[in-house]
């Protein structure tokens, strides 16, 4: 794929609604349960109408911490908007098809999505807050949608290791929260911790469960090439998500 290609799925956000879909479908997966198509679509649209609108807001802090996807956004901001309103169709009509306790948790990732430029200034709200999301969703709505989900725990687990280490590098290429204060050999080892203990948690579950051990050894091969440059954070740190969901999905549960 040419990297003009690549560029445009990533500053569209469209790279990281695939990731949050093919996540949901890899957790799904390990839970044991099909990957319900209302999941799929309400983690795709949800995340695609929440970043866009992100994007689209905060045009003018991006423009100093990232030059390349603010420009983007700038010169194609009408098509931007039709973006995140299909999202948002999108989202709208996955979350009817749902069970009510799955809205509930769709709700409140929602609200939070929807304060996304509040919460991602504050130093230790932002990881948390992310790592929530990122969890509750491909993980949570699953669960929650089908009551014969297994091996809840641990899959969470695994998913939040591989998030939160992802939030860990993406800070410390913009320099925020506490990655940027603790400097890159810290945050290096600390998510490599993080992210050892998500491979130990995967690969000592059920079989069904190793499988999402390619989601920490994606992120992990991210943070040894770790390049603190725009395309590197957008395209490989977040990619790692979309890569190792996409192994996991393909990586024989036996």
């Amino acid at each position: 794929m040419p990297l003009a290609a690549l560029d445009a799925l990533a500053w569209s956000s469209l790279w990281l609604a695939l990731a949050a879909a093919a996540l949901a479908a890899a957790a799904s997966r390990a839970l044991e349960v099909p990957p319900a198509p209302a999941v799929l679509g309400l983690a795709f649209g949800g995340t695609l109408v929440i970043y866009v609108i992100d994007r689209l807001r905060d045009l003018a802090r991006d423009r100093s911490s990232s030059p390349a996807r603010a420009a983007f956004v700038a010169a194609h901001r009408p098509a931007l908007v039709a973006l995140a309103g299909l999202g948002g169709a999108l989202a709208a009509g996955s979350a009817l098809a749902l069970r009510p306790r799955a809205w509930l948790l769709a709700l409140l990732v929602g609200a939070l999505g929807l304060a996304h430029r509040r919460l991602k200034r504050r130093l230790l709200v932002k990881p948390v807050y992310l790592t929530f999301a990122w969890t509750a969703v491909p993980v949570g709505l699953p669960a929650a949608e089908n009551p014969a989900a297994r091996h809840v725990g641990a899959v969470a687990l695994v998913v939040l290791a591989a998030v939160l280490a992802n939030v860990a590098l993406s800070n410390l290429r913009d320099g925020e929260g506490l990655a940027g204060r603790l400097g890159p050999q810290r945050t290096f080892r600390v998510a490599g911790l993080i992210l050892a203990g998500g491979l130990a948690v995967a690969l000592l579950s059920p079989a069904p469960v190793r499988p999402l051990a390619a989601l920490p050894l994606a992120m992990g091969a991210a943070v040894l090439g770790f390049r603190p440059s725009e395309r590197y954070g957008a395209l490989v740190v977040d990619g790692a998500l979309l890569a190792g969901s996409l192994a996991a999905l393909v990586w024989p549960a036996a």
